[in-house]
């Protein structure tokens, strides 16, 4: 998945966003190096979800606005970058 994202250049320039799956592991959205890695690190804003969620996002069967309140997903750091990155991850679908 990191080499898709990085292919569509999905991040947000500038910014550092994780994207945590919890015992599956990270995704780095590094905007500030311009490139999406496997690595964890210290980041703007954390978005904290299961990978089954994740993917249930991805293929729409289950709401972004939903997941949060529900407490599906969770967001640490900056909230406007969380916002920001649901246009950003709508590359892949293009």
């Amino acid at each position: 998945m990191a080499a898709a994202l990085n292919e569509k250049q999905a991040f947000l320039p500038g910014k550092r966003v994780k994207i945590d799956f919890g015992s599956e592991g990270v995704i780095m959205l590094d905007g500030g190096a311009s490139q999406v890695s496997e690595t964890d690190g210290d980041a703007d804003t954390t978005i904290k979800v299961s990978w089954e969620d994740w993917q249930a996002l991805g293929d729409g069967r289950l709401d972004p606005m939903t997941a949060f309140m529900s407490g599906k997903l969770k967001v640490e750091g900056d909230m406007s970058n969380a916002m920001q990155l649901q246009g950003v991850l709508a590359k892949l679908k293009g």
